[in-house]
């Protein structure tokens, strides 16, 4: 999505809870100081609704919003602990099927000193919508407990081919595919050969493989020799938050939920309950995402002038808060909002490299196996699996 229009542009912008609604508006506040042409719809969403007495979380108002917008900034959400609610994350992705989360992982200029691997500069793109997720989970007899990890043909072909069209459309040079192949000859076996279908199709790109505990080894010796990793749900969970921990930590990362009609754009920090309402906290990352986001929607003028603001209001360091200050001694959040803000009048806003293009959907799988659909089938079809399967055991045995 992108646009030349000086027309404002309608983004849907879900607050969050505990530090959300004050990192929200301190990004909101930098972005129209930008000059952006954003236009602003705050939607309800998490804690707030869950008390609400709405057990989805997520009302048919916001949905039709996002829907609406096509684009959306997210601050971080709560799901209430000890209840049965579902998470508004998960019903988010799968309500818009944001098929793809896309974590950048690359150091900010001026904080070169809080990473242990400042060269680091690669997208980890991880499937979003099954695998353990689906969250089917049994307790059976005598204390044994079972979840299901579950990875569809059809989805895990449209994240492969995804990940190949990221790269391409950020001019990176690889992609490499993690699984656990050695052991999960089928699930992860079957995504090792579906990446390899697929990145014989794209010549222009080298492709290679590793296996998730050998790439972990890797990431935290010589990160520098990834460029785009393409994983599973739960692999990918990880492995992102190892990578955030490279280049800074959860408080400066931001991540894009990606899908065919719907892009989310977000923290990939929590809420942060012990500081809420406090003015303390760092807005950094849910910036990033909002950095991201102008650049998808072609507002590259002000994701370029906020982008530099922030290098120059990091590296000069006087106007940091608490998690990234030297002495730990920081400055407010409303603060550090008013310098990035100041700082944008001795920046350029002209040329640059955008940090984010949208890949072209002409080559990502159109099908695909929405999370409830599959997680119905696998309700209805696992007795009679695990009654074959059983008595394949009792034959061979």
């Amino acid at each position: 999505m992108t646009s030349n229009s000086t027309d404002a542009i309608p983004v849907a912008l879900l607050p969050g809870d505990g530090i959300g609604p004050e990192i929200s508006a301190a990004v909101t506040e930098i972005v129209d100081a930008a000059g952006a042409g954003i236009e602003w719809i705050p939607c309800a969403a998490g804690e707030r609704v869950f008390r609400g007495g709405d057990p989805t979380g997520l009302p048919a108002a916001t949905i039709d919003t996002i829907r609406r917008c096509g684009v959306a900034l997210k601050a971080p959400l709560a799901t209430p602990l000890g209840g049965g609610e579902r998470s508004a994350n998960v019903r988010l992705r799968e309500t818009f099927e944001t098929f793809a989360a896309i974590r950048p992982a690359a150091v900010l200029p001026g904080l070169e000193g809080h990473a242990r691997f400042p060269g680091v500069d690669l997208v980890l793109i991880r499937e979003n919508l099954e695998d353990l997720y689906l969250g089917l989970e049994y307790g059976l007899d005598r204390g044994v407990s079972v979840a299901l990890k579950a990875n569809s043909q059809t989805n895990t072909r449209r994240i492969c081919q995804a990940a190949f069209a990221v790269a391409q459309a950020l001019g990176r040079r690889r992609v490499t595919g993690i699984s656990k192949s050695n052991i999960l000859k089928v699930t992860d076996g079957g995504f090792d050969r579906i990446f390899d279908e697929e990145a014989a199709r794209w010549k222009g790109i080298e492709a290679d493989r590793i296996l998730v505990d050998a790439a972990a080894c890797r990431l935290v010796t010589r990160p520098e020799s990834f460029d785009v990793i393409v994983t599973s749900n739960l692999y990918g969970d990880i492995l992102s938050d190892l990578t955030a921990g490279l280049v800074g930590g959860l408080g400066v990362c931001a991540s894009i939920n990606l899908g065919r009609e719907v892009a989310l754009f977000e923290a990939v920090h929590g809420t942060a309950p012990d500081i809420a309402g406090r003015n303390l906290a760092n807005p950094t990352a849910l910036l990033r995402a909002a950095v991201l986001l102008l650049d998808h929607v072609g507002r590259f003028a002000a994701a370029r002038r906020i982008e530099r603001a922030l290098a120059l209001v990091l590296r000069e360091g006087s106007a940091l808060t608490s998690d990234l200050a030297a002495n730990g001694a920081g400055v407010s959040t409303s603060d550090f909002t008013r310098t990035v803000i100041a700082a944008m009048s001795r920046v350029s806003a002209e040329g640059g490299t955008p940090q984010w293009r949208a890949p072209s959907f002409d080559a990502i799988e159109g099908r695909s196996w929405p999370s409830g659909e599959l997680r119905d089938f696998l309700r209805g079809a696992l007795p009679t699996a695990m009654k074959q399967a059983a008595g394949q055991a009792a034959r061979a045995g």
